[in-house]
């Protein structure tokens, strides 16, 4: 089906910026709010465990309310930043979130702060059985929390502090426009366009590209330096009130994971960098280099690499998850047949790619900078994974509808292995197989290695914040300091890269969210192998993992579709995956 309109139609949520029904929902809120906080606060201990639960679905059902025109906004403010409609909408949302998280705060505490028979009592109730997930994950931050008024304090300065310096990043890295020569002319490029170049057949065109997008990183370096320095600061003056005992710990804690575990999932994959190395010296080869650089990692193996129309992409996409279940590829084809994803990069949207799930109520949105290369394909299969998760997840209610970070990547990543099956499994040529299984090799090392490289310098800033002001040559030597460790020998390292670290907004959107990254692929690489063992037999027990959304903790979960996470030598497993296609390359090569 032709593309009709390449934006996403955002009318499905409201009209327009200014339409009533978006204004109604927005002045309603701060009385919502103010009616909640006058029947509850300081009560909730006073209260039956019927009348807590109660409260509880309430408040559920205020966030539900809350979610859609806060996302709305986000959407908007996502596919055009340089609008001031856009623009000051989000900023309303922003400072309205911000009141509204200040007057209802106060729930979470008294819920902490329950003494122990109460709340056992409360987890008892056989109707309260889809929030005791909920509820326990709550409890787990009870020895880290504030009193109210300093609690709505932090909140409240977060809105001229972390958030301003977020939303400063945002503005800033989508602004950005590059002139650069190709094919004989001069033209201007948006920040996606350009690192689509890094799929290149030139290596001129490679480095031209990665140095000028950097370097336009490189001319703000003043800016991008006070946004990271001051974001580390922030996180350590807030652990230093709270008593963490390290910057990443207060994550963990909301993923149900143990430091010890963490670490021992890096320190595998540490271990197992001289894969990615063989792989990179194995591509040198195939390019005719003797070494190649970071800009030539994702470089194509033929003699030119084939561009995908969209339509064709997202059809292959379709047909990839329906292949693996009929309902899977009909949801997946709805995103595109109703308009809920945003396809072209342009000047003012945001770069990357992302899903947003919005409630069990909402219907999910994908975000997508689409420029044909076989990569991009591959983010269409890992976007649309994200959106299959959200809807397959609405039957859940709101308190249980996002998975927990180290679970939001499993269907995305499970998408990108059903893409890359598909199209081998209806590919003859031998050189195209060869692109298919390096495409599929260096996404494992982006999604595995790089994302470990990314978290320990992300530790490595935040630790060093804490001694003072950290200037970007010393940013730059922490960055290529982690990175050299996963390249070794085999890579070298484009002076421009110093700045590499700059246009990464997951270091500033969602602390130490890397490293789900990880857990993700290995998690999906064991229920890839499960799946071609058991066949159908499968299929339930995955479904029913993705419809469990985040009413259980990531071990149980996993449980669900039979992987045990604790196991030892798990996280290993991943990597004898990865072996085991390197070795398969090498037979084609």
């Amino acid at each position: 089906m032709p593309i009709t309109d390449p934006t996403w139609n955002t009318a499905l949520l409201y009209p327009a910026p200014d339409s009533p029904e978006l204004e109604s929902e927005l002045a309603s809120f701060p009385g919502l709010a103010a009616d909640f906080r006058s029947r509850h606060f300081e009560r909730i201990a006073t209260l039956g465990s019927r009348e807590i639960l109660a409260a509880v679905q309430e408040y559920e059902a205020l966030q539900v309310r809350m979610s859609k025109p806060f996302c709305y906004a986000h959407l908007l403010f996502a596919a055009d930043s340089a609008s001031d409609t856009n623009r000051a909408l989000s900023q309303r949302c922003s400072e309205l979130s911000s009141s509204l998280s200040q007057q209802l705060l106060f729930f979470d505490l008294e819920l902490m702060n329950l003494e122990e028979n109460a709340f056992e009592s409360l987890c008892a109730l056989p109707e309260a059985a889809n929030y005791v997930h909920f509820l326990r994950g709550i409890r787990k931050f009870r020895p880290y929390m504030l009193k109210e008024n300093e609690e709505r304090l932090l909140t409240r300065k977060d809105l001229t502090g972390v958030n301003a310096f977020t939303k400063l990043f945002d503005e800033l890295s989508a602004s950005f426009t590059y002139r650069m020569e190709l094919d004989g002319e001069e033209r201007e490029f948006t920040g996606e366009e350009l690192l689509a170049l890094l799929h290149h057949t030139s290596p001129d065109v490679r480095f031209r590209a990665l140095t000028l997008f950097l370097e336009r990183h490189g001319e703000h370096g003043i800016v991008y330096n006070s946004v990271f320095n001051n974001m580390a600061l922030d996180h350590g003056q807030d652990m230093e009130l709270r008593g963490y005992r390290t910057p990443i710990q207060p994550t963990n804690i909301g993923n149900e994971i143990p430091d010890e575990a963490v670490e021992h999932l890096m320190s595998v994959t540490e271990a197992n960098y001289g894969l990615a190395q063989e792989y990179f010296r194995l591509k040198a080869g195939m390019l005719g280099m003797d070494k190649i650089r970071n800009c030539d990692i994702y470089a194509p193996v033929a003699e030119s690499e084939r561009k995908y129309p969209f339509e064709e992409a997202r059809e292959m996409v379709a047909a990839s998850y329906a292949g693996y279940d009929r309902d899977f590829g009909r949801i997946v084809s709805d995103f595109f047949d109703e308009r809920r994803v945003d396809i072209l990069p342009r000047t003012g949207k945001t770069g990357g790619a992302f899903a947003m799930g919005i409630s069990p109520e909402a219907p999910p949105f994908l975000l997508l900078n689409y420029t044909g290369t076989l990569r991009d394909l591959a983010t269409i299969a890992h976007e649309a994974g994200h959106g299959l998760h959200f809807v397959l997840s609405q039957k859940q209610t709101m308190l249980n509808y996002h998975a927990p970070l180290p679970l939001a990547e499993t269907a995305s990543v499970f998408g990108e292995m059903l893409l890359t099956r598909w199209l081998l499994d209806r590919e003859s040529d031998q050189l195209v197989r060869r692109s298919l299984l390096c495409a599929k090799i260096e996404d494992i090392i982006a999604t595995t290695f790089r994302q470990t490289v990314l978290t320990r310098f992300e530790l490595r800033l935040h630790n060093e914040r804490k001694a003072g002001l950290l200037s970007n040559d010393r940013v730059a030597a922490i960055w290529l300091e982690e990175n050299g460790k996963l390249f070794g020998e085999s890579v070298e390292m484009i002076p421009a890269y110093r700045w590499g670290w700059s246009y990464i907004s997951h270091f500033i959107h969602s602390r130490f969210y890397c490293y789900s990254y990880t857990f993700a692929e290995l998690l999906v690489l064991a229920l890839y192998q499960k799946y071609r063992e058991e066949g159908d037999a499968f299929k339930p027990g995955y479904r029913r993992l993705l419809e469990s959304g985040g009413s259980l903790s990531p071990a149980d979960t996993a449980r669900i579709a039979g992987i045990d996470i604790t196991e030892g030598g798990f996280w290993q497993k991943g990597y004898d995956f990865l072996a085991g296609l390197i070795e398969e390359l090498k037979g084609i090569a």
